[in-house]
């Protein structure tokens, strides 16, 4: 399945029916009387947050959402139909913003949270609303309103109780796909992960999710690269994963650069941090240790290390991210 974060569509609410015009006609009943009917309601637009997704790909094949008419009021006060409210389920994290993305009109961040985002027309009124004792027989009926549309954005913020963060080629999908059943693209040439990766970790009876978030770059946070796109999916996350390349020239030049990023987006940085340096079975034991001590010594936090060929330090990440948890 894709991921997909983003999509605009188009919402319209259903038109309330028409009143009716009608009087009682009966045999042996003289001036029957007004007995129009009133219109049905419009079906309400309905956005309900469902278990188990977390993409909007089904919104790239469909975009325009129509709820159905309420339909004409009869005769014998008979009121019609109301049009059935249309439900459109989403994936906790979705965000409804307005066609021009400034504001934020509704915020899915609760499990099975269900809102009214357009109400129906509210259906007319059928001519015997309008009998009084100086108009017996009103011909006077009122249309069903016209149901509200509009076009929305639709943003999801992925519910993540972790977040991986790096430089691109950092080993962040690797890492992925050795502690969950995720499979993310992975290849032995440099390339970056274009797309938000999910994948759940089970640990002691226990899990957690994780989220492969793209590779940063410098300037993330101004827009480069895309990193504003990639960046929000770390805004709900409990706790951040800061992959670094062992083998890299300047391992510090590289935390620094990505947590400036984290400063600069939403102070994103005062969210709990742990580091993992990653392919340390492509240097020595010694470098090792040396390029560990000197990132400690600069961030003042443990730093852990692992290997995707040897396995080596999985288990202690995994519990080092569940004790954080």
């Amino acid at each position: 399945m894709h991921f997909i974060d983003e999509a605009k569509i188009f919402l319209k609410a259903g038109d309330g029916g028409n009143g009716a015009s009608s009087f009682r006609r009966e045999k042996y009943i003289e001036f029957g009387g007004p007995d129009g009917g009133n219109g049905g309601n419009g079906g309400s637009v309905i956005f309900r947050v469902v278990e188990n997704l977390n993409t909007l790909i089904d919104f790239r094949y469909k975009q325009h959402f129509k709820a159905p008419k309420g339909q004409t009021g009869q005769g014998k006060n008979k009121t019609g139909k109301s049009g059935e409210d249309l439900i459109i389920d989403i994936p906790q994290g979705t965000q409804i913003l307005s066609e021009d993305k400034k504001y934020i009109l509704y915020d899915f961040d609760q499990p099975e949270q269900e809102e009214i985002i357009i109400k129906g027309g509210s259906g007319g009124l059928g001519n015997s609303n309008f009998k009084s004792s100086r108009n017996q027989a009103p011909r006077k009926f009122t249309e069903g309103k016209i149901g509200n549309e509009m076009w929305v954005w639709l943003n999801l913020k992925l519910l993540s109780n972790v977040g991986l963060l790096g430089m691109p080629n950092a080993g962040k999908s690797t890492f992925l796909s050795k502690v969950t059943s995720a499979k993310p693209k992975i290849a032995d040439y440099p390339f970056t992960t274009l797309k938000t990766q999910l994948g759940v970790v089970y640990y002691e009876h226990n899990e957690f999710t994780i989220a492969d978030i793209p590779g940063l770059i410098e300037n993330a946070s101004l827009g480069q690269g895309l990193g504003i796109k990639f960046l929000k999916h770390l805004e709900r996350c409990e706790i951040l994963l800061h992959i670094i390349d062992i083998t890299s020239d300047n391992i510090i030049d590289n935390y620094k650069i990505i947590r400036k990023e984290l400063e600069n987006y939403k102070n994103l940085a005062s969210k709990k941090e742990l580091i993992l340096l990653s392919k340390t079975d492509m240097v020595d034991q010694n470098e090792v240790d040396k390029k560990k001590k000197e990132l400690e010594k600069i961030t003042n936090k443990e730093v852990m290390t692992y290997s995707s060929i040897t396995n080596t330090g999985i288990k202690i990440v995994k519990n080092r991210l569940f004790e954080a948890l």
